[in-house]
C-alpha cells in the first residue's frame, strides 16, 4: 500500500511542477510520476529532508527538485526538436 501512495504522491508532485513552470511533462501521468520521483530524489540530494513528509517523500525538497528536473528536461527536449 505504501508503494501505491508513493506513486500517487510522486505523480502529484510532478503534476504540480509542470503547472508551476507552465510546461507539460512528456508522457502524461507516467511522466508526472517519474518526474515527481526523480524530483524527490534530486531534491533530497540537494536540500536534504525538511518540511512535511508524506509516503516517505519530503514534500518541499521534492517539489523544488521536480521543478528543476522538469525545467532541465524541457530545455533538453526543446534543443532536440530544433535539430
Amino acid at each position: 500500500m505504501s508503494f501505491i501512495l508513493y506513486l500517487i504522491v510522486g505523480g502529484i508532485i510532478g503534476w504540480l511542477a509542470g503547472l508551476i513552470l507552465g510546461r507539460d511533462v512528456p508522457g502524461g501521468i507516467i511522466g508526472n510520476i517519474i518526474a515527481g520521483i526523480i524530483g524527490a530524489w534530486l531534491g533530497g540530494l540537494i536540500f536534504g529532508d525538511f518540511g512535511p513528509d508524506l509516503a516517505g517523500i519530503a514534500i518541499i525538497p521534492a517539489l523544488i527538485g521536480a521543478i528543476i528536473f522538469v525545467f532541465v528536461l524541457s530545455l533538453i527536449l526543446r534543443a532536440v526538436r530544433k535539430k
